[in-house]
């Protein structure tokens, strides 16, 4: 594994176990990667708030994406050269905004559930202990999932097979997106999270002068874009061992990983 490889992952059913959000049946590859000085770009719909503490559980200080790409977070000093856009973040981080203000996407959301007669439910909408319940997290860690800039989860409660192909058609009339995750639906910006991948990959060659290999690790269709970008897509199977079938489709040369989450990204 030569050490100019840059390697991007999502989280939560990926790096993460869907159940208890352990990532230590990865921990082999972990390693090997921190061996050859290879950076690990956390790729995710989760929020900053969520990410900075697992990167300091990791022992890493690396660039990463939230929101389903609509921030960027780079260490201070990452890069030699001046990145446009920065922001200081605090605590020594800087941000790169690309996506829209979640209090638009709020917004839109309840335009476009009504507009498709969808019922749906959003975290703007619920208490720390519901997504508590929804996800499995602990009270604390909830909190910090409230704690968004660029992307709205939501949960469609109506049970019908044509209830989120209406609402996604509704919320792309109004210029958004919306997507899948592995425990829930969420609207977003003109971002996404290829568009971020290969504005970092581009800082990687501008900062080292030559073209960067890249591999992508992912488990459901908000991943696609992520995977899209990258030089090597790598799926890893969803709880019970099966593949997401519109991933597969939707990704040319990826590549089945082997095992669930964090178990298929340590092979």
């Amino acid at each position: 594994m030569p050490v100019h490889w840059v390697f991007f992952t999502d989280l939560d059913g990926t790096l993460l176990d869907h159940a208890n959000y352990r990532w230590t049946a990865a921990r082999r590859a972990l390693e090997a990667i921190r061996r050859h000085g290879c950076p690990l770009v956390i790729v995710t719909s989760k929020s900053q708030a969520e990410v900075l503490p697992l990167l300091r559980d990791l022992g890493r200080r690396d660039p990463f994406v939230v929101e389903n790409g609509g921030g960027i977070y780079l260490p201070a000093g990452c890069f030699r050269f001046r990145v446009k856009g920065a922001r200081r973040a605090g605590g020594g981080w800087q941000r790169v905004s690309l996506g829209t203000s979640r209090r638009k996407l709020v917004a839109a959301l309840g335009r476009a559930a009504r507009r498709a007669g969808v019922r749906v439910r959003g975290f703007a909408e619920m208490t720390t202990r519901e997504v508590a319940a929804a996800t499995g997290l602990r009270l604390s860690e909830a909190r910090r999932a409230l704690r968004r800039e660029f992307d709205e989860p939501f949960l469609i409660r109506d049970p019908g097979a044509q209830a989120w192909p209406r609402l996604r058609r509704e919320i792309r009339r109004q210029g958004l997106q919306a997507t899948r995750g592995s425990r829930f639906f969420h609207i977003l910006g003109a971002n996404d999270k290829g568009v971020a991948v290969r504005q970092i990959t581009s800082w990687f060659r501008q900062a080292r002068r030559a073209r960067v290999p890249t591999a992508g690790l992912g488990d459901s269709p908000n991943d696609i874009p992520l995977l899209r970008a990258v030089d090597v897509p790598i799926l890893v199977a969803r709880p019970g061992g099966r593949y997401d079938a519109e991933t597969l489709a939707a990704v040319p040369g990826i590549r089945r990983a082997g095992g669930v989450g964090p178990q298929g990204w340590d092979r």
